[in-house]
């Protein structure tokens, strides 16, 4: 029998109620598996453009997208803006050939992962078994939780979507299913604002009409290939064996077979790592001017310095990426001493790789990176780094949490390389 449920008020519901009896909402969740559903994906809808809808109304109403430069890309765009055809990742001279009044702003990297620690620290509550996929996105293990929270997974989630809404301002849209595969799927069907539910009796049902490029990691190389070989719709996968799939494409095969079936064994894990975090930028002009391109990686190794000082991570190598006009990539990497996640230490070295890499060659992308992460309390021992300046850069953090990005603006003269 159907499970349901008032997503507003979290009163059961008849199954054939349009609206909820207790407070008139037409949000009623139903399906038959509910109550033994525990995995969920949980993705905040479009997040870095509601924060600043959230924190500027006049943007309420408007299209908006989050990006830089004409050469740039989109960094991300609100649904208004989706209903041109903007989408995430698209150059930003056709996102706003598609939607020219749109308002363009430039994203704030810092505010978007303190926000994200927020909702993180939400979902903490929950279930100590968060999967983080991105700043705005994890997997979530809600099974044995319905004693502590007196509720099934299903409501529990639903009143946390309500906490998020109510307390941050922004929205999130979940999808809860028996496994992370299925429960990924059904947080995209329900956008924004959204909880969809896909139960492992109709999955196969579900995704038989599917191209195969639907199963996550199937590219348009490898879906071409698939396609050669007569694998078109995932239907088609479901009505090849396991053993025939293997045969063909070894433990690949293997995955096409669960994965189509909806079968997904794996487990959500808490200890899921961050690997790196860069920054980089598409310039509107080619630059071949070394102290053009310098001013522009200072900008970048603050945001890197940003993000890792959010994830209280540090970074022990340090990678600058330079993309020519002709799109060839250039990548130059070097290992620090120590890890570091203080934007003057970052910017000393790829300023070193960037001085030995300008010569004369147009540019049309720069980018900085750290990887080779650890714990931020590993960070910039005292033997490495001058005092004062670590000091006078946290500080700096402090001012621009408490008054804004723009309180602070540090200039390039100002600045004396930091031993690395």
């Amino acid at each position: 029998m159907s499970t349901t449920f008032c997503r507003d008020c979290l009163t059961d519901a008849s199954t054939r109620s349009l609206r909820c009896a207790a407070c008139g909402s037409p949000r009623l969740l139903r399906h038959d598996e509910l109550d033994a559903l525990a995995i969920a994906h949980v993705d905040c809808d479009a997040f870095y453009a509601a924060i600043e809808k959230r924190d500027e109304p006049s943007l309420a109403a408007e299209p908006v997208i989050v990006g830089g430069g004409k050469r740039g890309v989109v960094a991300t765009c609100c649904y208004i803006a989706r209903t041109y055809g903007v989408k995430s990742a698209m150059p930003m001279f056709e996102a706003l050939r598609l939607c020219p009044q749109a308002k363009v702003v430039r994203p704030n990297f810092e505010k978007y992962s303190a926000v994200g620690r927020q909702v993180r620290q939400m979902m903490l509550a929950l279930t100590p078994l968060v999967e983080p996929l991105s700043i705005d996105e994890a997997f979530l293990d809600l099974s044995g939780t319905a004693r502590l929270h007196g509720m099934s997974p299903a409501k529990a989630l639903a009143r946390f979507a309500d906490d998020v809404e109510k307390n941050i301002r922004i929205t999130v849209s979940i999808g809860l299913s028996c496994n992370k595969f299925l429960a990924k799927v059904a947080s995209d069907l329900d956008k924004p604002r959204g909880f969809a539910v896909l139960g492992a009796s109709e999955a196969s049902a579900f995704l038989a009409p599917k191209p195969v490029s639907f199963i996550f990691g199937v590219g348009k190389v490898s879906a071409a290939r698939f396609a050669r070989d007569g694998f078109n719709r995932i239907a088609d996968l479901q009505r090849a064996s396991e053993i025939e799939l293997m045969r063909r494409y070894g433990e690949e095969g293997r995955r096409l077979a669960r994965l189509s079936r909806g079968i997904d064994a794996r487990l959500v894990s808490a200890a899921r790592e961050t690997k790196s975090v860069s920054s980089e930028t598409t310039f509107e002009r080619d630059i071949a001017d070394f102290r053009s391109l310098e001013k522009i990686l200072w900008g970048l190794a603050e945001d890197v310095s940003a993000r890792l000082k959010a994830k209280e991570l540090a970074g022990a190598t340090v990678t600058l990426k330079l993309k020519t006009a002709d799109f060839k990539i250039r990548t130059r990497a070097r290992s620090l001493g120590a890890p570091t996640q203080l934007a003057g230490r970052i910017f000393a070295v790829s300023r070193g790789l960037l001085e030995r890499e300008t010569d004369g060659t147009p540019f049309r992308l720069l980018g900085v990176g750290a990887s080779a992460l650890a714990v931020a309390e590993d960070a910039d021992p005292a033997d490495l780094v001058d005092g004062r300046s670590a000091l006078a850069e946290h500080a700096v953090d402090s001012v621009r949490v408490r008054f804004g990005e723009g309180a602070v603006i540090k200039g390039l003269a100002f600045e004396g390389p930091q031993k690395p």
